[in-house]
């Protein structure tokens, strides 16, 4: 019989992870969510909705959290009736975003409550999470990780095992890093070529299908050359939030990172201008507008 899960955080990508869950046969409970179009969506597919987190992890063995970032896990986990007032075993699977020192805190201390913390953050787009093909990379005890696959089989097509209770969202920030740094050299780039009167559709045609072309860049070039805004949904403060960790953790860490801090000014001027709820491929837009330019404008 395959285990009672619940599910916290039915969002862009949290959406289509649950609904791989409940369509592959697992007895699915989610908690009330401004999302209600997914909730609802996922009742119509056999998921049961309760009322508070306590009432999910009482009707559950497994939880799988995909929320925001670290204060949010701490607040779900252990907060007034949160997930671990029910006071029973749980698999807390966290796909969030989040600190890793935070993490690990965090499953030492939910060790005396027989609570087990995996971190599983995830990589690639909300389409992919609806397909069923998102990337995972867990940390955490063997038998857990174990005992967790199936679940995360059911929404991911590569799950990378990286070591002990906190090294999964180690990964994801070096993962977005990469990504988000990505993301501000491509402004930059564009940016500099528009001023220079060279068309985005040049650049496009020059780094695609060469050396630098990738699933990252064929996502934003979506957005710059077809103007999709959909076709990389995240959110520029989720960003600035990500990259903001990963400054703390080498803070912490006593090294000094100053590439990660010039990429982290660059969504952070983005966020202070009131650009949060934009997605990534418009930092594009606005690099260009801060130096006078469009790329909409360049012809050549």
């Amino acid at each position: 019989m395959k285990e009672r899960v619940g599910f916290v955080g039915v969002g862009l990508m949290g959406h289509g992870m649950a609904k791989n869950i409940v369509d592959k046969g697992w007895p699915l409970a989610v908690v009330a969510h401004r999302r209600r179009e997914a909730v609802e969506d996922l009742k119509t597919r056999g998921a049961k909705e309760v009322d508070s987190l306590r009432a999910l992890a009482e009707v559950c063995d497994v939880v799988v959290l995909c929320v925001t970032g670290s204060p949010q896990v701490e607040a779900v986990i252990l907060g007034p009736n949160g997930l671990a007032s029910a006071g029973k075993p749980l698999l807390i699977i966290d796909c969030s975003t989040s600190d890793p020192a935070s993490t690990r805190r965090l499953a030492n201390e939910l060790t005396s409550k027989a609570i087990t913390l995996l971190d599983a953050p995830l990589s690639r787009t909300p389409k992919d999470a609806w397909e069923g093909t998102l990337d995972v990379m867990v940390g955490g005890d063997e038998e857990a990780v174990a005992r967790a696959r199936p679940i995360l089989n059911a929404f991911a097509g590569r799950v990378v095992e990286t070591g002990p209770v906190g090294a999964g969202h180690t990964m994801k920030l070096l993962n977005n890093f990469l990504s988000m740094g990505y993301a501000a050299i491509y402004s930059e780039a564009l940016m500099i070529g528009a001023k220079a009167g060279l068309a985005p559709a040049v650049f496009d045609a020059v780094i695609r299908n060469g050396r630098m072309d990738c699933p990252f860049f064929q996502t934003f070039f979506k957005y710059v050359i077809e103007r999709d805004r959909n076709a990389h949904r995240f959110t520029l403060s989720n960003a600035l939030k990500d990259v903001s960790y990963l400054a703390g953790f080498a803070h912490a860490l006593g090294v000094a990172n100053p590439v990660g801090a010039a990429v982290r000014n660059s969504f952070a001027q983005a966020v202070a201008m009131g650009h949060g709820e934009d997605y990534v491929p418009m930092l594009s837009d606005l690099v260009a507008e801060w130096n006078g330019t469009a790329l909409t404008e360049a012809k050549r």
